[in-house]
């Protein structure tokens, strides 16, 4: 059986924590800033965890994570 590929999209905007949890990072924070309010932004600096539903799809995308 060949190694799984890892989904380097996907590699790139998730991480794994040490209980097994998916970590995300918030959207929004790229451009257009000027408009957003200073708390607006401090709180999309935050990372979050992706809803249960989601994380055994996240999981296959990144199994060696």
């Amino acid at each position: 059986m060949p190694k799984m590929k890892t989904h380097r999209g996907a590699a790139k905007r998730f991480r794994v924590t040490k209980s097994g949890k998916v970590k995300r990072s918030k959207a929004y924070k790229s451009h257009i800033l000027n408009k957003k309010s200073a708390k607006r932004k401090r709180n999309l600096r935050k990372g979050t965890l992706i809803s249960a539903a989601e994380q055994k799809n996240i999981r296959m995308l990144i199994p060696y994570k």
